[in-house]
């Protein structure tokens, strides 16, 4: 189990430590993750990170601040068997962030989910695209998954600001151009529409998270963009390489 925070930009920093069991204390109103916790006070959900980055050790402090406003509780089912399920919580929510390693502090939208199951990603998917846009009167969120069944579901889901949620026919798909690792990306827009890749956040060899621009429902978004290949994950050559990036506690 591991807290995973990434800080994009200047000063860049990334941190995901595996650890084992003994590591989580799970109270009615808060989780702690070795030195990092989340608890949730009525309204916000407050996120206090003392963690060490990855691969270069340094030290990553701070505190995250989410307040959701209204909550989606409706929950999505991923594989025909049900093993795996998503929920959206708060699609259109607020965060502010105050860290002192690295120094820095700023505002804005956010979003919340969770996923939980009961076996592997990698036994029961090929691969997936994710994406999240805020609109002027909420959010779309769009998750479209390969199964390893062979069958395929995607959802496009548009949120209102005052929690609704609204399961609509997926927008038509665009091909974005590959990551430089090569994993395919792809992403939904109204019909003709242009999408630009800004910027790439995360490339690596099975998972890429991009900021894109395009149209939706008749409106010029911006939104993050995820894809994940799960050949490419299970593979031992990846396997191996994985420690680099996701370090064991007791390494520290």
């Amino acid at each position: 189990m591991a807290l995973n925070v990434a800080l994009y930009g200047r000063p860049r920093r990334w941190a995901l430590t595996d650890r084992g069991r003994g590591a989580a204390r799970q109270e009615p109103m808060r989780l702690g993750l070795g030195p990092s916790s989340l608890a949730w006070d009525g309204e916000t959900l407050v996120v206090s990170v003392a963690e060490v980055t990855a691969p270069v050790p340094r030290p990553l402090r701070g505190e995250v601040r989410i307040t959701p406003g209204p909550v989606n509780r409706r929950v999505f089912t991923l594989d025909a068997a049900g093993r795996h399920r998503w929920c959206p919580m708060a699609p259109a929510c607020r965060a502010e962030v105050a860290f002192e390693a690295p120094a820095l502090r700023w505002s804005g939208t956010a979003y919340l989910d969770g996923n939980w199951g009961d076996a592997p990603l990698e036994a029961d998917f090929v691969d997936w695209d994710w994406s999240r846009f805020p609109l002027p009167d909420g959010a779309a969120v769009f998750y479209d998954t390969r199964r390893r069944d062979g069958s395929r579901q995607s959802l496009a889901l548009r949120f209102d600001r005052a929690g609704g949620v609204e399961e609509l026919p997926p927008p038509p798909f665009v091909r974005l151009p590959r990551s430089l690792w090569g994993v395919a990306r792809r992403t939904q827009a109204d019909p003709g529409a242009s999408v630009a890749v800004l910027r790439t956040l995360e490339d690596t060899p099975f998972y890429a998270r991009s900021v894109v621009r395009t149209r939706l429902f008749g409106a010029e978004v911006e939104g993050v963009h995820e894809s994940l290949d799960l050949d490419r994950f299970r593979a031992l050559p990846i396997r191996l390489m994985l420690p680099f990036k996701v370090p064991r506690a007791w390494l520290w």
